[in-house]
């Protein structure tokens, strides 16, 4: 294979891995990354946490360093996503009419935000979450505090924004459909924990709610008006209600979609020498026998590096634990395992919601399916071992922080 190209379509970090991996593996053939932005790979995690915040630089959130992909012999096209794949001529198409042939393709094209057909969404000071240059961007509005900021969304992201838009010192109301933020995702009682936070730190709520228009003068956003009438003051409108897979290429080369690129548990599309890593792959698990989709940075990394062993006619097999991690305030959480097996379960509880850190388990049938820690450091790996092993637990050992979790574990 020393003379056949690997094209990756997607500049983030599950392209990025995968070139990586490919090198690593020993492949010395011709490498073409193909990056939408201006911009050399970054991690996303940063950029809603610690950038945003001040507390880490530009340097922090690249992949690899910009000089590895020239050392390295790694191709990198800007702002030249790809517009068509033909799976059966093995091309792809760029702008300008250019095309390049390929042995195999990974489509890494990750997620766009979702949009919602409001009016005066256009207005200057609205805006969505997503990129390098959206975190910059707010960033600089948010670092001299005093503005009127109002969130539309009451997940992850919108969570963090909002911790960080009131630690700069400004003014914070935040828009959810939920009675409770974060409660589709872990339900009530660990909602209300995070609303706590936030509600002690000065951030308000309008909960059920959502917007109905988006008011402005002379171009500019002044103000969000909620389905309730009320009128909310705002310099700054973000909405951040989530993100959808960007399938498009998929889509028009053929590729079997559900809820993202359907990909088997070797990340292969449904098109011969066609491989999807990233946000964008809804990839079948091993542990579970479904398809999941999972749209945090461990499994663009996961899965770059199963995609580019893959693509080498390797024998990998995509069976990481999705694992994702929020900082908001003072509160540092981890989260391991499958949210599609925790769903409807009631959380059991290691320690209390009071205390300045816990953990809470997903039990099914009698085994841990999920678990999610605030400020408890180094214990994920128990936790993806009592998942994956299928472990059998007493509740009454698991929620006793006196036992060691690794005490729960089979001997080996």
């Amino acid at each position: 294979m020393a003379t056949e190209r690997m094209v990756i379509s997607g500049g983030g970090l599950a392209g990025a891995t995968a070139a990586r991996t490919l090198r690593a593996e020993g492949f010395d053939g011709p490498i073409t990354l193909l990056c939408a932005e201006n911009r050399i790979p970054y991690l996303r995690p940063p950029l809603s946490k610690e950038f945003l915040l001040g507390k880490a630089g530009e340097d922090s959130v690249p992949v690899v360093p910009a000089g590895w992909y020239e050392e390295n012999g790694v191709e990198l096209l800007f702002g030249n996503a790809a517009t068509a794949v033909d799976p059966a001529s093995h091309r792809i198409a760029l702008p300008g009419g250019l095309h390049l042939e390929y042995a195999k393709l990974l489509i890494a094209t990750g997620a766009r935000p979702r949009t919602i057909p409001l009016p005066g969404a256009d207005l200057e000071g609205v805006m969505t979450f997503r990129t390098f240059d959206d975190s910059l961007h707010l960033q600089s509005l948010l670092k001299d505090g005093g503005r009127k900021v109002v969130m539309i969304g009451s997940g992850w992201i919108g969570m963090e924004l909002a911790a960080a838009a009131r630690t700069y010192g400004n003014d914070v109301t935040l828009l959810g459909l939920e009675d409770i933020p974060l409660s589709a995702a872990i339900g009530a009682e660990l909602g209300r924990y995070f609303q706590h936070l936030h509600l002690e730190q000065g951030v308000s709520f309008r909960l059920p709610a959502s917007a109905a228009r988006i008011e402005g003068r002379v171009g500019t956003a002044e103000a969000v008006v909620t389905d309730s009438g009320e009128r909310l003051p705002a310099d700054i409108v973000i909405i951040a209600v989530g993100v959808v897979p960007d399938t498009a290429l998929a889509e028009a080369a053929g590729l079997a979609i559900r809820n993202g690129i359907l990909v088997d548990s070797g990340l292969r599309t449904s098109a011969p020498d066609v491989f999807a890593a990233g946000d964008v792959a809804n990839a079948l698990h091993p542990f579970t026998g479904e398809h999941h989709r999972s749209e945090h940075w461990s499994n663009a990394l996961n899965g770059g590096k199963t995609a580019a062993r893959s693509m080498l006619g390797q024998d990998a097999t995509f069976d990481v634990v999705p694992y994702f991690y929020t900082d908001q305030f003072e509160a540092s959480m981890e989260y391991s395992g499958f949210p599609s097996l925790a769903s409807g379960l009631s959380p059991v509880i290691r320690g209390a919601l009071t205390d300045e850190g816990f953990i809470a388990f997903w039990v099914k049938d009698g085994g841990v399916v999920a678990g999610m820690s605030v400020n408890q450091r180094r214990v994920h790996k128990a936790i993806k071992a009592l998942i994956t092993g299928r472990v059998r637990v007493s509740l009454d050992r698991l929620t006793d922080p006196a036992v060691p979790l690794e005490e729960l574990l089979p001997t080996p």
